[in-house]
């Protein structure tokens, strides 16, 4: 593992999870969860399957809501099946999670490379980019269906720093979960608490250098001044 200690004037890149972290998407997926194990039969407790599956890709969570060990091709087509659910119920509602597109925006005119890396599929990704309607395109986009194993492995992140040709050093990871958390720390690399469905607590770890409810808190505290782009 690359030790995630650098000096923050060294940052390169933001590398955003998605859900819960740009956008405000987890009680719409918790709500999907539920509304697709009725349909399967299937009972289950539902913070329990959260718990264990938020960061992981989708056929990784599939196993673990029926678990046994489904072939990969049955696998994704249940979970299009749950994600198309997620979709019909978040799109009325959609929400950034407050700031995230200011944020984004501002590090973009610092100078700073974005990047998106999720465990969500790609017509999840595309789902969330055409609402969100970002003034630019992210750097790099890495997701769950790509053939990487989920969170907490550090797979997702190190292919965003790859992509944008940045060390792993050079990369602050804006994270919800306890897996992504523990991802970026496996990549090597620092990150950013967004608590809006953790506590700090719960998100805690020597690599955390901000915790944080939303965007406008970060801005609020001139989170982004004091950082300093890296010079080739």
């Amino acid at each position: 593992m690359t030790d995630a200690s650098a000096p923050l004037h060294a940052v390169e890149a933001l590398i955003f999870d998605m859900d819960g972290t740009m956008i405000d998407s987890m009680p719409s997926h918790a709500q999907s969860w539920q509304v697709f194990a009725r349909r399967h039969n299937l009972e289950f407790d539902l913070d329990d399957l959260m718990r264990r599956t938020t960061g992981r890709n989708g056929a990784e969570c599939m196993r673990e809501l029926f678990q046994r060990d489904i072939p990969d091709a049955e696998a994704w087509t249940l979970i299009a099946e749950k994600e198309r659910l997620y979709r019909e119920l978040f799109g009325p509602i959609f929400t950034e999670v407050a700031g995230f597109k200011t944020f984004s925006g501002q590090a973009l005119a610092r100078g700073l490379k974005v990047a998106v890396g999720t465990a969500g599929d790609q017509d999840n990704i595309a789902f969330v980019l055409s609402h969100l309607q970002l003034p630019s395109s992210p750097h790099a986009i890495v997701g769950g269906d790509e053939g990487l194993p989920g969170k907490p492995e550090p797979a997702i992140f190190l292919e965003a720093a790859k992509r944008m040709n940045t060390g792993a050093r050079a990369c602050i990871v804006f994270e919800d979960s306890p897996f992504g958390i523990e991802a970026a720390h496996r990549a090597g690399m620092r990150a950013v608490a967004i608590c809006s469905t953790h506590t700090p607590a719960q998100l805690a770890g020597p690599h955390v250098v901000a915790s944080v409810r939303d965007y406008n808190e970060l801005m609020n505290s001139k989170f982004l001044e004091n950082l300093h782009v890296a010079t080739s």
